[in-house]
C-alpha cells in the first residue's frame, strides 16, 4: 500500500471509529500529537499505539511540540517543566560550554519522557534568529540573538534528542525571525537582502544541514519570491534550501491550516509538494480538512521516499544510557530551580 506524503492530527486523546477508519484508508506517513492529545502517560501510549496500528507501521513517526516555555505539550503534574530556548543562551554568559552542555542536557531529558511514550519525532530546535523588529512569535524560543549562538545551542539540543533515541525537526528554515506578523494569522513578508539573509537568518541552518528533518517557514523572501512563501516557492525551496543551506534532509511543510496560507487544503498541500516539501503538515484534526491535504499531498515517492527512510534510519537503536534522577538534579541546578516541577 503506498503512502500518504502527509503528518495529520487527531482530534483528542482517543481515536474515534472514524479516525480509525480514515488513516487506515489513507496511510499518512506520520502524525503529530497537541495537548488535547495528552492527557496522561498511559493514555498517551495507548493513542501513539493506536495510531501506528492504523498505518501498520511500527516505526511510523509521531511528532510532537516540545521545546519549553510557551511551547511545550507535555508538562506537570505528569512530566518535568522546561524552559523557553532564550533561558539556556542567558546561562552563564561567559561559559559557552555550561550552555552547551545544559541544553543538550535539556533535550535528553526531553527525549527521555518523549521515547517513554513512543513519541520518537520533536519539533526542536528552533534555529531562528531573532530580529529586534520582528513579531514575538519567535522572542524567547530563539536561544539567543546571533547566528552562532543560535547554531551552537541548536545543535547541542538536536544531539541530546538523537541520543534519546528522538528525531529532531529544525524550524523554520530558511528563518522566521525577521518576520513581523504570526504566520498562524497572517502571511509576513521579508524584504531583507538575500546577502542580509544569507549571513544571518540562513547561518543556523547550514551549520545544521546534517539533521534528518526540517520545517519551512510561512513566510515571503521578496528577494527571492515576492509572491509565494518559502512553503510553497519551488525558487526558495530550491536556490536556498537545498541550495544556499545545502540541506538534504526530509522537508516538512508547517501547518497547512495557519492563515498565512490561502487556497482550499487540497491546494495548499499540493502547492507544497510541487514547491518541494518532501511531506506536509495539517494539524487540527478536522476530518474534512484532512482528507483534503491526503488527496492533494499524493504518494510519498522517489528522493521523498528516500529522504523519510534517510530520516527514519537515523533513529538509534538504543539510547545512550542516561542517570534521569541524576541528570534532572543538575539540570535545575543550573536554572537555581525556576523550572523544576
Amino acid at each position: 500500500m503506498s503512502i500518504g506524503a502527509a503528518i495529520l492530527g487527531c482530534s483528542g486523546p482517543e481515536l474515534t471509529a472514524h479516525e480509525q477508519a480514515f488513516f487506515r484508508a489513507a496511510q499518512p506517513w506520520g502524525f503529530i500529537l497537541f495537548g488535547r492529545n495528552v492527557a496522561s502517560p498511559d493514555q498517551v501510549r495507548a493513542l501513539v499505539s493506536a495510531l501506528r496500528e492504523t498505518v501498520g507501521r511500527a516505526d511510523a513517526p509521531v511528532l510532537i511540540d516540545q521545546e519549553g516555555g510557551r511551547v511545550q505539550r507535555l508538562g506537570p503534574p505528569h512530566w518535568g517543566r522546561f524552559p523557553p530556548g532564550r533561558a539556556y543562551g542567558d546561562l552563564a554568559g561567559n561559559d559557552p560550554l555550561l550552555r552547551r552542555e545544559i541544553t543538550r542536557l535539556g533535550a535528553r531529558l526531553m527525549a527521555h519522557d518523549l521515547a517513554a511514550l513512543g513519541v520518537n519525532v520533536d519539533c526542536v530546535p528552533v534555529l531562528d534568529v531573532p530580529d529586534p523588529a520582528g513579531h514575538q512569535i519567535i522572542g524567547d524560543r530563539a536561544y539567543g540573538q546571533t547566528p552562532d549562538e543560535v547554531a551552537l545551542l541548536g545543535r547541542a539540543a538536536a544531539e541530546g534528542l538523537i541520543a534519546g533515541g528522538v528525531l529532531p525537526v529544525v524550524k523554520h528554515i530558511p528563518g522566521h525571525g525577521r518576520a513581523r506578523s504570526d504566520s498562524h494569522h497572517d502571511l509576513p513578508v521579508v524584504d531583507a537582502s538575500l546577502a542580509d539573509l544569507d549571513a544571518r537568518d540562513f547561518a543556523p541552518f547550514r551549520v545544521l544541514s546534517d539533521m534528518p528533518m526540517a520545517m519551512t517557514a510561512h513566510v515571503i523572501y521578496s528577494a527571492m519570491d515576492p509572491k509565494r512563501p518559502a512553503t510553497t516557492s519551488r525558487s526558495v525551496m530550491r536556490r536556498v534550501v537545498r541550495g544556499a543551506i545545502g540541506f538534504d534532509g526530509l522537508v516538512m511543510s508547517d501547518d497547512l491550516s495557519m492563515k498565512a496560507l490561502s487556497g482550499d487544503f487540497a491546494t495548499r498541500a499540493r502547492a507544497s509538494r510541487a514547491a518541494g516539501c518532501d511531506v506536509v503538515l495539517h494539524c487540527n484534526g478536522d476530518m474534512a480538512e484532512m482528507a483534503a491535504v491526503i488527496e492533494g499531498a499524493g504518494t510519498l515517492a522517489g528522493h521523498a521516499a528516500r529522504r523519510a527512510r534517510a530520516a527514519l534510519a537515523r533513529l538509534a537503536k538504543a539510547p545512550e544510557q542516561f542517570d534521569v534522577a541524576e541528570g534532572r538534579a543538575r539540570f535545575d541546578a543550573a536554572f537555581d530551580g525556576r523550572f523544576a516541577a
